[in-house]
């Protein structure tokens, strides 16, 4: 919670200390489509409501902060996902997922989808986080593991560890792991 608090008259009542700012922390570990979009959107959300807000970039999170972004959908394991088709909505079972080419074709009935009804692309949230000034952190071990540099990266990001995010998270208000 942040140290800097003004207080708050009330009639009648002894002055109450609030909070001068809250601010939003997220753990970013998952680079698929599905998992991408809750991230970016809470970030930007609380960024448009005068939240300021972290995002730390890890492991399979980091991709997402690629210049290029091929993202695909995880249609393992993932009785939740029933798409609307044919009238209702219907699931895929796991089995059918170990047949090759079915997350591609998940992926693409998914980014259709979202098309037609109009849902904002994840480059599109992203850059809307960069010009709202969300922090983004790329987590410097997950970098050196899998041989990235910031040249791979979209312009914005900054390289921290853990010890850069628990100092953020310390302070934030709300902290959510994705």
């Amino acid at each position: 919670m942040s140290t800097e608090a003004h207080a708050i008259q009330s009639t009648g009542e002894a002055p109450v200390a609030a909070p001068e700012t809250k601010s939003m922390s997220i753990i970013v570990t998952k680079g698929s489509l599905d998992w991408a979009y809750p991230p970016f959107i809470l970030a930007t959300t609380a960024a448009a409501m005068g939240v300021p807000v972290t995002m730390f970039f890890t492991f399979y999170g980091l991709p997402l902060l690629l210049k290029d972004l091929d993202l695909k959908l995880t249609a393992a394991g993932n009785p939740a996902m029933k798409m609307p088709m044919m009238g209702m909505h219907m699931g895929l079972p796991n089995l059918l997922t170990a047949i090759p080419g079915v997350d591609a074709a998940c992926s693409k009935m998914m980014k259709n989808l979202m098309n037609k009804k109009g849902v904002a692309s994840i480059e599109d949230l992203r850059e809307l986080a960069v010009d709202a000034e969300v922090r983004m952190i790329a987590c410097q071990m997950t970098m050196d593991l899998f041989e990235y540099s910031l040249d791979d990266m979209i312009e914005g990001p900054e390289l921290g560890g853990a010890a850069t995010y628990i100092e953020c998270a310390t302070q934030a208000d709300i902290n959510l792991f994705i």
